[in-house]
């Protein structure tokens, strides 16, 4: 096994330039495919699950190109009904937004096809997006297994890939999100385009909305009141030609804490995303009390986007209430080792989605920062789960896991620039999945 060994940095300074944000690029692969005329996507990240979706959907039909750098993508979409049934079994790796958002298209298709999955997804339950789809009409089977600790309540078994779908014409629904969640949302918003009548999704919390923005930038007919949002089907959607895709804050925000905790440092992160229901991360940094400064807004094309400014802090313990969650679900990993550098007590509430995403980040954060010497608690009860971590202690540098999983991964690479001493991560090559250069940027801005 080879390890990747990293130690102590005394500040990071410089700007960088982020690749485009990982969500909004699947969306607009698979949202083109499914429209009418050429789509330029640029700033798109070669990052693997992007260039999964790419293949994903050139195995249904689309003629999709690359320029050399891989930084725009052509997508030569042919409009609802355009997509051909595969030659066999299509693998879409380990992307999550890939799988449970292709489903939502597929279930509009009159044809049968079948999604396999990584290790890593198919360990991920997929009830919260089959249900709604059968109640639409498509007609899926997948692989059961019966009911664990981690199932959503009232349920005696949860589904897994790979999963079969076959679809056809679909009926609008009315469905009540139980989890919040912007893939199962999608999903349903995306099959709905295939439904004659008005589907009508609604959610408990607000969650990102790249693909209602990126919907009505094709012309869906879509509305959004609060937490309902609906959409009318069979409607061709258009292409607007290009896409800009403004980089990923859940990129940025392992830059931001580097640039909190280590002292002298200033960093400028060009053009991020600041999609409204994405700023969780900011905001809780705020609270903390980091020095972080927006440099305007603009908005390209669809979403929100504009310089950042972070420079050192001191940070204090703050606490994480369940309704921020969705807002900042991603950036928990990186969160946590903010707090172990923060003074005081750090409280997350209702983190248990934390224990499906790509491997058990609950796990695989909580046994690496106490490797490191973090103090960190986790407390259960029969409805929720949360992370208490007391912080101000120095860490101490040491071997640790990836669990496969990129976002441990890029924590601990972080952890450890901040830490005393070496720190060894066994295996970093899973960063690929969502953030190919993090090293190289890295390596631009550490002194």
């Amino acid at each position: 096994m080879r390890f990747f060994s990293i130690k102590q940095a005394s500040c990071v300074k410089g700007e960088i330039l982020l690749l485009g944000d990982k969500s909004i690029a699947c969306r607009s692969i698979i949202i083109s495919a499914i429209s009418c005329g050429k789509t330029a996507v640029e700033n798109f990240p070669p990052s693997r699950d992007c260039l999964g979706t790419v293949k994903t959907f050139k195995k249904l039909g689309i003629k999709i190109t690359q320029n050399q750098d891989l930084k725009t993508i052509t997508v030569f979409g042919n409009g609802l009904y355009g997509l051909e049934k595969a030659k066999g079994p299509i693998s879409v790796g380990d992307s999550g937004t890939t799988l449970r958002l292709t489903l939502g298209v597929l279930a509009g298709q009159d044809f049968p096809v079948t999604l396999i999955a990584g290790k890593s997804l198919s360990q991920r339950p997929m009830r919260r997006v089959t249900v709604p789809l059968r109640m639409m009409g498509a007609e899926i089977c997948a692989r059961h297994i019966p009911k664990t600790k981690n199932l959503t309540p009232n349920t005696k078994f949860e589904e897994y890939p790979p999963i079969t779908i076959k679809g056809g014409r679909l009926n609008p629904i009315i469905y009540r999100i139980p989890v919040a969640s912007a893939q199962v949302k999608s999903a349903i918003l995306l099959a709905g385009l295939y439904a004659k009548g008005k589907t009508r999704v609604i959610e408990p919390v607000k969650t990102r909305d790249h693909t209602e923005r990126m919907l009505r930038l094709f012309k869906a007919d879509i509305k959004v009141k609060q937490n309902t949002i609906v959409i009318k089907g069979r409607k061709e959607l258009v292409s607007p030609g290009r896409i800009f895709i403004p980089g990923d804050i859940s990129s940025a925000s392992f830059f931001m804490v580097l640039g909190t905790i280590l002292p002298d440092s200033r960093i400028l992160i060009k053009e991020v995303n600041l999609n409204p229901y994405r700023m969780g991360i900011i905001n809780v940094l705020k609270k903390m009390g980091a020095d972080i400064q927006v440099l305007g807004n603009s908005t390209v094309g669809f979403e929100p986007s504009s310089d950042i400014v972070i420079k050192s802090s001191k940070l204090k313990n703050t606490i994480i209430k369940k309704g921020e969650i969705p807002s900042l679900i991603d950036e928990l990993p990186i969160l946590m080792v903010a707090a172990c550098f923060a003074k005081g007590k750090s409280i997350f509430e209702g983190v248990s989605e934390l224990r499906v995403k790509e491997t058990d980040r609950i796990r695989s954060m909580s046994e690496n920062l106490k490797k490191m010497g973090a103090d960190i608690r986790i407390i259960k009860t029969l409805k929720s789960e949360k992370i208490i971590i007391q912080g101000g202690r120095s860490l101490i540098g040491a071997t640790v896991k990836s669990f496969g999983d990129h976002r441990t991964a890029m924590s601990m690479v972080v952890a450890g620039l901040a830490a005393q001493g070496k720190t060894r991560i066994d295996n970093i090559t899973c960063i690929n999945k969502s953030f190919p250069n993090f090293l190289s940027l890295l390596k631009t801005i550490i002194h």
